[in-house]
Parts: C-alpha cells; sequence; structure tokens
C-alpha cells in the first residue's frame, strides 16, 4: 500500500464531463446532478482502508444534505482485475450492504481519475452551482478516530459553497491509498 496525499486543488477549474456505469444499473453523466447547487466528487474504492475508516461518516454526510441541494457522487477508478475486490459486481455489493445514498460509479477505463487528476482513496472535490471548484482535500482532522474530530472540513466546504462564502483556509490534502493503476 503506498500512502499519498493529494495535491492543492485548481480552485475554480470546471468539473469535466463524464459518462460512466454505476452500480444502480444506469449511465451516468455530469449532467445528471444539473439540479443540484454543490456537488462532492468522491474518489473511493472498496478495499483501501482509508477510505473503510471514513466511509460511514462519508454516508452520514452525503445524507445529512440530501435536502439541501447538495449531490455526491462516488467514482472508483482502480485497476479492477489486479484489485477484484473493487470489481464491479463488489461495488454493488458493498452499494447495498452499506446503503450509499450516492452513486456508485466505475471508471474502468481510468479516464475519469486521470483527468480530474485523483491520485489516492479517498481524493474528495466540491463543486459549486457552476462546477466550479471550490475544494478538494480532506473530510475531517482524524481520519482515523472518528470520536477525535476537531474539524469537519469538507462538511464546511460544502456549507460554504452553499452559502457562497468563502472556505476557511488552508485547505488540507486528503490521504489514502494510491489509486491502483492498471499496468501499461
Amino acid at each position: 500500500m503506498v500512502l499519498l496525499h493529494t495535491p492543492a486543488g485548481e480552485l475554480g477549474s470546471k468539473a469535466a464531463d463524464f459518462s460512466l456505469p454505476g452500480v444502480d444499473g444506469k449511465q451516468h453523466s455530469l449532467q445528471d446532478y444539473d439540479g443540484a447547487s454543490v456537488l462532492v466528487v468522491m474518489f473511493i474504492c472498496n478495499h483501501c482502508p482509508y477510505v473503510q475508516a471514513i466511509e460511514a461518516r462519508l454516508i452520514t454526510l452525503a445524507r445529512e444534505f440530501e435536502a439541501q441541494e447538495a449531490a455526491f457522487v462516488a467514482i472508483n477508478s482502480n485497476d479492477q482485475l489486479r484489485y477484484p475486490d473493487d470489481s464491479f459486481a463488489n461495488m454493488q455489493q458493498r452499494a447495498t450492504e452499506k446503503d450509499y445514498p450516492f452513486d456508485y460509479l466505475a471508471d474502468e477505463s481510468q479516464e475519469i481519475a486521470k483527468v480530474y487528476g485523483a491520485v489516492c482513496t479517498p481524493d474528495l472535490f466540491v463543486f459549486d452551482k457552476d462546477r466550479k471548484l471550490t475544494y478538494r482535500g480532506r473530510l475531517d482532522d482524524s481520519p482515523r478516530n472518528p470520536a477525535a474530530v476537531k474539524s469537519q472540513d469538507l462538511k464546511t466546504a460544502i456549507k460554504a459553497t452553499l452559502s457562497n462564502t468563502p472556505i476557511p483556509t488552508p485547505q488540507h490534502s486528503s490521504m489514502g491509498c494510491s489509486i491502483k493503476w492498471k499496468e501499461e
């Protein structure tokens, strides 16, 4: 396992379009979330211990913002052949078991991860209503221990983006397992 930290986000950059299959059997694109004032794009996977450590908090956060015009979408870009825990069938199973309140999409070609510049799981992005990046960083200041959280960075960023107010700085990078790139 290679631990990586996300680079700083290019604030103001536009969200890239995508067309990816979801575990719900539908094809999903950026336009599917046009009704949301805020879009949270999360690069996650099934097997990463860093994702597993925050997964329940991501689910809770997504549910908390369901009625507040914030949409969440999760994308798994890992090589599914070399990492079978991240296969589409296992993605479907995990989404069902955990009752994900967000779409879970497979980026089998890994092109979307490359376009977004995603480097690890979790890699978290917040976009405003114009789909301009307002935040790229960590969920909170205690990735392994929910009881020790003092700063809910992602939640703060979503609230600020919804209210069109500045996000407190600095933005702290997320950390996690490297995306499992396909061997070329």
